[in-house]
């Protein structure tokens, strides 16, 4: 394993932020020429860095720190009345674990869902260079989870299986099925696989208190907060 402590770490200019209007963000990444392995991978996550495609990176912005990473304990998790209703309305789907999302039924997903929810967003027009430099990873941790209605595929979660939990990459669903909440559902299966890997925590990604996409991640309780360096309990 790489040594955390001589890991070469990069900085981007100042941008403008993808969440914050009118505020300017700067990403730290990963030398991409480090040897990443799923101790190193873990390592990182501890310490709040996300995964994009084959870059780790974590925001480092001057004078904010709005970014805050955010993981569900899933032992300890609780669901709330709509996340059990959630459950029970898409108990007609069937999971299944595959191997790649390199086939036309996937992109053609990916494709609908971004054109239908994120016009607005940096991912359109969607490309499948863009598609496989994004949701693939070099790493050998990635896990793809089906979700399909009889043998139609209607929502894919991609996610990483570290030696603490997985981390939640993304999620694209069919916009036919709005009514059952896919997201969420795919939240609730990913900390169901969780638990059944005897893995502890579910990576979220960063919780933005601000930003009304970032929301939904502190409906999960209980939800710890990575603040000052170290993990806290969100009360």
């Amino acid at each position: 394993m790489t040594d955390l402590s001589t890991l070469k770490l990069f900085a981007t200019h100042p941008h403008p932020c993808s969440y914050l209007e009118g505020l300017e963000a700067t990403t730290v990444f990963v030398d991409p020429q480090a040897e990443i392995d799923p101790e190193l991978y873990t390592g990182l996550s501890q310490r709040g860095f996300r995964r994009s495609g084959a870059h780790l990176y974590r925001p480092q912005c001057q004078g904010c720190s709005a970014c805050i990473s955010c993981r569900i304990p899933v032992k300890s998790f609780v669901p709330n009345r709509s996340q059990r209703r959630c459950w029970q309305q898409n108990q007609d789907l069937t999971l299944h674990l595959a191997e790649s999302i390199d086939t036309d039924e996937h992109y053609q997903l990916y494709c609908r869902y971004i054109d239908t929810r994120h016009q607005d967003g940096d991912m359109y027009p969607p490309s499948i260079d863009q598609y496989r430099n994004f949701l693939t990873s070099e790493w050998g941790v990635t896990r793809y989870l089906e979700f399909r209605l009889q043998n139609e595929l209607i929502a894919l979660s991609v996610c990483d299986q570290l030696q603490d939990g997985l981390s939640a990459v993304y999620t694209f669903y069919s916009p036919d099925h709005e009514w059952r909440s896919l997201g969420k559902f795919s939240v609730l299966s990913q900390i169901e696989k969780t638990h059944q890997l005897g893995l502890n925590y579910l990576y979220l990604g960063y919780w933005i208190k601000n930003c009304n996409k970032m929301n939904y991640k502190i409906q999960y309780r209980p939800l710890e907060l990575y603040l000052n360096h170290r993990w806290m309990m969100l009360r």
